[in-house]
């Protein structure tokens, strides 16, 4: 039988050999843990406490009154230590809560004990907006919003994404194969707010674990409203609207369109998984499950760790590296007689370490950073494995073209963007472009697409807003000029 997929997508190499097939495996930390205050998509937190507060396990470290927001909450007892910047994954520093771990990891009262009894379905999206759930396969929306569509929409599909279509990440595998009972229960709960709605569990068909472990309980159980899909493999098939695509035979519209305005909703297994833990434990979210992988990394695993956890720790959990360069990175490299740095020649030294995978990650400048919320990976490669080939000039090959999922013309997008018309790169559609790396990953000139397509966003995102805050003084002096002209 043909699997269903999407147009357009690449199949790199998948590495997960490495991680599929090993257990899951708790990590405790040895040092302070690290909650950056923006964990989410939306406005970031604020504190509610303070330095000096003793904090237990689950209780609330900080919030916002956005409704784009989601708390954040300590995965440790202990004591605040400190509030200020500092360096998160994408190498900025960032206002952070710092706890003193006690050792002790004494729970604070669940989310359900402050509820003072059972949650009824009307009251599930306020519990899930409480633990703090935002989407846990890297985007990070949270997830109170998703499940609140606009007035009138009408939820046809309510998808779990258990595709992990990110190469060398098994995280999701992992959970689906140990805890299937959780992502079918969870998914039930969901049903509940949408009763015109079906569930369908999508995975990628190089898990057959999983799909045999979550088929299995689903026939058992006999739910007719919920099925598991096995998908092609190809990426990027976990990214929404190519899921929504395989599924259901629906695009979806440009921006701003939501999958809701096509009667979807997408939640990744490990979200789902996250509400199951807050509707029927009253758990918010305090960890997470990550792969630490690469061929850079002497013991690769799965860990369970509290976020918060420097990635430092994980590496160490994991053997280190498999050089002598004592599990630090970046590693110290040899000067040229010119001065320059020279690549480290010892083998198994990590030269890059990413956050995520390799198609969508973010290389670290350093592992004294914290996990979040949104930490699926951690990535670490080797000369050989990162090695990337000088960028050339453009073939016109039309390879990026037939492979891009969004249908765009990136050859077309990236020149807009070296001449800096960013005017052109809006009229081709390049705010719709997913940033998946397939045109990059693809293109046989080694042309940084990707990061063209970045610059391009966040230029038109620019004068985007810089046209809203004219528009807003234009009219504010023109209010103001009406009202003198009145006295």
């Amino acid at each position: 039988m043909k699997l269903p997929t999407f147009l357009g997508g690449v199949h790199p190499p998948e590495g997960k050999a490495s991680t599929e097939d090993k257990a899951v495996e708790g990590l405790l930390p040895k040092g302070d843990l690290v909650y950056p205050l923006s964990q989410h998509i939306g406005a970031p937190c604020v504190p509610v406490v303070a330095k000096g507060d003793h904090v237990r396990v689950g209780q609330k470290i900080a919030d916002s009154e956005a409704f784009v927001s989601a708390p954040i909450f300590s995965s440790v007892s202990g004591t605040v230590k400190e509030i200020g910047p500092r360096m998160t994954i994408p190498g900025s520093l960032e206002p952070c809560i710092v706890i003193e771990n006690d050792g002790l990891y004494e729970e604070g009262p669940s989310l359900l004990e402050e509820l003072g009894h059972k949650p009824e379905p009307g009251e599930y999206v306020k519990l899930i907006r409480a633990a703090g759930i935002v989407g846990m396969g890297g985007a990070c929306f949270p997830t109170h919003v998703k499940l609140s569509p606009p007035k009138g929409s009408v939820i046809r599909w309510v998808i779990v994404n258990g595709a992990e279509c990110e190469p060398y990440l098994s995280c999701d595998n992992r959970l689906m194969q140990e805890r299937p009972e959780t992502i079918v229960r969870g998914l039930e709960l969901v049903l509940e707010l949408f009763p015109e709605a079906r569930g369908v569990i999508a995975i990628e068909n190089n898990k057959p674990k999983a799909i045999e472990a979550l088929s299995g309980l689903v026939a058992k159980w006999k739910n007719p409203r919920i099925s598991v899909m096995p998908h092609k493999v190809k990426y990027p098939q976990g990214a929404e609207k190519m899921l929504i695509w395989s599924v259901t035979g629906q695009e979806t519209p440009p921006p701003p369109a939501l999958p809701a305005d096509v009667g979807c909703i997408i939640l990744n297994a490990r979200t789902t998984y996250q509400i199951w833990l807050a509707l029927t434990k009253g758990q918010p979210v305090t960890d997470r499950i990550i792969s630490v992988t690469g061929d850079a990394v002497a013991e690769p695993k799965n860990l369970e760790v509290p976020l918060g956890i420097s990635v430092q720790e994980l590496i160490d959990a994991c053997g280190g590296f498999k050089s002598n360069s004592g599990g630090k990175y970046p590693p110290e490299t040899p000067e040229s007689n010119s001065g320059e740095k020279c690549p480290p020649e010892t083998p198994g030294a990590p030269v890059k370490v990413l956050a995520g995978g390799p198609m969508m990650g973010l290389a670290m400048r350093s592992l004294d950073v914290p996990v979040v919320k949104g930490t699926s990976g951690i990535l670490a490669l080797t000369a050989k494995s990162a090695w990337i080939a000088e960028e050339g000039a453009c073939l016109r090959c039309g390879r990026c073209v037939e492979v891009c999922p969004m249908r765009l013309e990136p050859t077309l997008l990236d020149h807009a963007v070296r001449r800096r018309d960013y005017a052109e790169f809006e009229a081709h559609g390049g705010m719709s472009c997913i940033e998946c790396g397939s045109c990059a990953y693809t293109c046989p000139a080694s042309r940084h697409l990707v990061q063209s397509y970045k610059d391009g966003k966040a230029a038109v995102t620019a004068a985007r807003r810089a046209a809203a805050a004219a528009a807003k003084a234009k009219a504010e002096a023109a209010q103001k000029l009406e009202t003198e002209a009145k006295k």
